[in-house]
């Protein structure tokens, strides 16, 4: 898919003629100066490992502010609204004036090509025209003299998201490499501004997949009540850092649980409440714990089977809603779609009217 884009952005930067291969498109008779980058984008290495590292490599630093969980038990989100996608591009630093100086020297020396796009290489003679020398190319604007070396700042590339690679809006941040100053954002659409980093960093959020706690825990019985709840200790808010160094911006995207959804797994079988939705406590808990001589009782949140399993066991889904909002350099802060996470537990539902007290 990517090699179709790659030729487009060479005729763009008006390459006088294509050849197509299996493995690229390029040039003629510029050749060395310019090319696509690999399907799997740039690869290899610069001194800060980032200059000609691939096209998904980013220095936004994410760390786990509060909540959540690791290992096995830790699984991300789904967002409730099917349409809602982080994002598949944007711009950051990516190399100071003396790394893409020394970057072009090996170049000169027979050194890989240098990427200013998330797709598109320069070889020797284009970057030391614009980047050296200051000569304006097509679509670039104007050039750089002596890379900038005793500016302060810093230069800037497109980055892919590396869950949309294969996303067309991926193709959305193909600028050449461009100056920035330092502790300002470009004027571009995909900035990456703090919303940019909090749904990044929605994407990042684990939440605890612990199983629902069942009062009977083996087997429930027909028209008894099968209790369920939630220690407050089990699931609290899950708060997430997104921050891009040498930009200054940061945004923490916070998960809040607010509601377990339950499904029965059967039509034969009622909810409480009657929706399926149980609501979180003032304390954080969900549901109330089973203590003995509450049998008879009908519980705040729970299922009432009103048929027996047999010999396949009920597939009892249990859902929590985590409301996201976030926060981010500058006072900004908004909200994001709802996330959920399910959970599937086996029920097996007997006939016997008799229960343990």
């Amino acid at each position: 898919m990517r090699v179709a884009a790659q030729a487009s952005i060479l005729l763009t930067a008006s390459v006088c003629a294509l050849v197509l291969s299996s493995t690229g498109a390029y040039g003629v008779g510029d050749e060395n100066n310019r090319a696509p980058s690999s399907p799997n984008g740039p690869s290899g290495g610069a001194s800060d490992g980032t200059l000609t590292a691939s096209a998904t490599t980013t220095r936004i630093k994410i760390t786990q502010v509060s909540g959540g969980s690791s290992g096995k038990s830790s699984k991300p989100l789904a967002a409730v609204d099917p349409n809602w996608v982080p994002p598949a591009c944007w711009y950051e630093p990516v190399a100071t004036p003396q790394q893409l100086k020394d970057a072009v020297g090996r170049l000169k020396k027979g050194g890989d090509l240098v990427p200013v796009t998330p797709t598109l290489s320069w070889g020797e003679d284009l970057m030391v025209d614009h980047y050296e020398k200051g000569t304006a190319e097509t679509d670039s604007g104007e050039g750089y003299k002596d890379y900038n070396v005793g500016k302060d700042g810093m230069f800037w590339r497109g980055v892919i998201n590396k869950n949309r690679e294969n996303d067309p809006a991926s193709y959305d941040c193909e600028r050449t490499l461009f100056w920035q100053n330092a502790n300002t954002l470009p004027q571009d659409k995909h900035a990456p501004t703090p919303d940019v980093l909090a749904a990044y960093a929605y994407d990042k959020i684990d939440v605890p997949s612990t199983e629902i706690e069942l009062k009977p825990t083996v087997r429930s019985t027909v028209k008894v009540p099968t209790w369920v709840w939630l220690d407050k200790a089990t699931f609290k808010d899950v708060k997430v850092r997104a921050e891009l160094p040498n930009a200054g911006v940061w945004a923490e995207t916070t998960a809040k649980p607010v509601a377990l959804h339950l499904n029965p797994g059967t039509a034969d079988a009622e909810t409480i409440p009657a929706s399926g939705d149980c609501r979180i406590n003032d304390d954080g808990s969900i549901g109330t714990p089973f203590t003995k001589g509450s049998a008879d009782k009908t519980p705040p949140c729970g299922i009432r089977y009103l048929r027996a399993s047999g010999g396949r066991p009920y597939q009892l889904k249990a859902s929590i809603t985590w409301q996201i909002s976030w926060e981010g350099s500058g006072g900004a802060k908004g909200d994001l779609p709802d996330g959920t996470f399910e959970t599937t537990q086996d029920m097996t539902v007997q006939e016997i009217q008799a229960v343990n007290r």
